[in-house]
């Protein structure tokens, strides 16, 4: 048997006992340490990353159980903690510890490595709460930097010296970001990614949960599928997001608590019908 176990803290931990859910997790895991304006408080990040993310981590390892119980016959026990897994989606702001000897900081819309410029978010019109597009022009070489001087109209830039490597943009960012801003604020978001992805240069317009979901690409493609829930209805919701091209993998409504109880304890564990009455009548299930 492969049986794995998804808890908040790891049961051999300090914190074992200890209830968690997805905001505890990223507080306790890291996540919230690293998220947020530079002098500001932490900040929980949108994304389910204590939930979603540590699930993700549960089933890969599940996974690679699977292949290991087809070679060697032997099943094997899985735990993963809710605070361990956020660790490992933390790479970035270890590594940069180990650089600076320091904890990672928060970095508002930038990276915990810092060290660039233009990067972050840039306001398009007409100015809502989410118009913005995101720009990252790599510290690598000046590759970008020039691509994006020729979308924004300054290609007479490229040659100047106070810009000419990364470092120097990094310590003329107020300059740099005025140089986009003045850019973006006569675009949408969309036609500023439109421009700047066109171009090469590495970009995001900051799309809502409303716009994406609206977006027929993304239901075309299986990203959002529509399941017939007994109880709910017709309704849409985020589908599994990689393409196989060996499988199909439509989506289906999440069972019903103790829809499935006859058939786990009395086909799979073994149980005859009076002990599963039993159980429900104990209210242990």
């Amino acid at each position: 048997m492969i049986y794995a176990q998804v808890k908040g803290f790891a049961e051999d931990s300090e914190y074992g006992k200890f209830l968690s859910f997805d905001m505890i997790a990223q507080a306790a895991g890291g996540i919230m340490s690293t998220t947020g304006e530079p002098d500001g408080m932490p900040l929980k990040p949108g994304p389910t990353l204590g939930d979603t993310g540590t699930g993700m981590l549960a089933a890969i390892s599940i996974l690679g159980a699977l292949y290991q119980r087809r070679d060697t016959g032997k099943g094997q026990r899985i735990q993963v903690a809710m605070q361990d897994a956020m660790i490992q989606y933390s790479r970035i702001a270890y590594s940069t510890m180990a650089r600076t000897g320091k904890a990672a900081g928060r970095a508002g819309a930038g990276t915990v490595t810092g060290g660039n410029a233009p990067m972050g978010l840039f306001p398009c019109k007409p100015f809502g709460s989410n118009d913005y597009v995101y720009v990252y022009v790599t510290r690598a070489n000046n590759s970008h930097w020039h691509r994006l001087l020729e979308v924004v109209g300054h290609p007479e830039l490229i040659d100047d010296e106070r810009y000419d490597t990364p470092l120097k943009r990094f310590n003329a960012k107020e300059d740099v970001h005025a140089l986009v801003n003045e850019w973006s604020s006569n675009l949408t978001k969309q036609e500023a990614m439109a421009q700047m992805g066109g171009a090469g240069v590495p970009c995001g317009a900051v799309y809502d949960t409303k716009e994406l979901y609206d977006n027929p690409n993304f239901e075309e493609r299986g990203i959002f599928q529509t399941i017939d829930h007994p109880t709910r209805g017709a309704f849409k919701m985020a589908g599994w997001p990689v393409q196989m091209s060996g499988m199909n993998v439509p989506l289906s409504p999440a069972p019903l608590l103790g829809e499935h109880n006859e058939s786990v304890y009395e086909e799979w564990i073994g149980l005859s019908a009076t002990e599963v009455d039993a159980l429900k009548a104990s209210k242990a299930i």
